[in-house]
């Protein structure tokens, strides 16, 4: 499949391919409906160097394990955390694993009705027609109910509170009346059905989840990257995937991706390396927002420099990343290069030539 968004199950085909075959050999049972083992599922996402497959989820292994174990049993999956914590990319090669289809997704947004939840009509058909299979267009969550896969619902807490309820039943009951076909028109949920929500907790107030719908999900807390180690691995893996889908043949040295790396920690925590505490700006500075600004930077590079991307490029990427409309963000930015980054470009070249890139960005 080509395109600019590759879905998980086909960009890493071959890595699912080798994980069925050693579940083959290993004669590990499969769960209901599952397309690998909770094993190979693990291995699939925090990776496995024996076998060559990559890891694509730098965070808690831990939680990875009770994502799955969760999978396997009743309730849904939810999965909250800080905006760009990597919520969707771990809800997606769940998905991917066990279902081998991460496509059957809904959006949660103010929009979102019940029919994105349950279903809706051809209205040509239905007027020529009347109701019948046919003229039924079947929802993200009916499918997989049919098909016995994984359901995606993103950003949950986006959407009106009645139609949150909407899943209450469909999570209590496993099964969808369409009465509309017949009183006795239903689809019962197959084995390998569930569901997995995320939530931003920065929007946590904009629809409150009930209790009702609450006790139907185990919730998982997916936190921002612990180890530097890992981020700036992550960084550097996610821009050369990048890279490499654009066609451009752009130098992106370690070191400066590393700045990148520290730069976002010390805003996004609000404390130096040194320990020195600092006013966090309010915008996201997230490790999906880092990849977002090394990408920014080497373009910059390709296309208006020598092809190698440099601490000025990774300023002027940020000012657009970090700088939106808050007067008082951009103080704390201010302060922040006037201090922090002035002391070290006195010793350090590459936070000289950032100082001055994001002294003339940032004005």
């Amino acid at each position: 499949m080509a395109g600019l968004r590759v879905p998980a199950e086909s960009r890493y085909a071959d890595e699912l391919e080798l994980l069925r075959g050693q579940d083959e050999q290993l004669g590990r049972p499969l769960p209901p409906g599952w397309r690998l083992s909770p094993r190979a599922v693990r291995a699939f996402i925090v990776g496995d160097e024996k076998l060559g497959v990559s890891r694509k989820f730098y965070g808690d292994d831990p939680l990875v394990d009770r994502a799955v174990v969760t999978l396997l049993g009743r309730q849904a999956l939810m999965l909250v955390g800080e905006p760009g914590t990597a919520k969707s990319m771990l809800s997606e090669l769940l998905a991917a694993a066990v279902s081998g289809n991460s496509n059957l997704t809904v959006q949660g947004t103010a929009g979102t009705t019940e029919d994105h939840l349950r279903y809706s009509w051809n209205y040509a058909l239905l007027l020529a027609e009347g109701p019948t299979e046919r003229s039924l267009v079947r929802s993200p969550v009916y499918q997989a109910m049919e098909a016995g896969q994984i359901v995606r619902v993103e950003e949950i807490t986006r959407t009106a509170p009645e139609i949150q309820d909407t899943l209450v039943s469909l999570l209590s009951e496993k099964q969808l009346m369409v009465p509309e076909l017949g009183p006795d028109a239903l689809v019962a949920a197959q084995p390998g059905f569930n569901l997995i929500a995320t939530a931003n907790l920065r929007d946590r107030g904009v629809n409150e989840m009930s209790s009702a719908l609450k006790r139907r999900f185990n919730f998982e807390t997916v936190r921002p990257i612990a180890e530097r180690a890992f981020e700036v691995e992550l960084v550097e893996r996610q821009l050369r995937a990048a890279l490499e889908g654009s066609g451009q043949e752009v130098e992106a040295p370690r070191e400066v991706i590393d700045l990148l790396v520290t730069a976002f920690r010390e805003l996004r925590s609000g404390r130096t390396a040194d320990g020195v505490p600092l006013k966090r700006p309010e915008t996201v500075m997230s490790t999906a927002e880092a990849v977002n600004v090394a990408h920014a930077a080497t373009l910059e590079a390709a296309y208006f420099g020598d092809g190698r991307m440099g601490a000025a490029e990774v300023a002027r990427a940020l000012a657009g990343v970090a700088l939106k409309d808050s007067t008082e963000d951009r103080d704390r930015l201010r302060y922040w290069v006037d201090n922090v980054v002035r002391e070290r470009a006195g010793g350090d070249p590459r936070w000289r030539e950032f100082l001055g890139a994001a002294r003339s960005a940032w004005s």
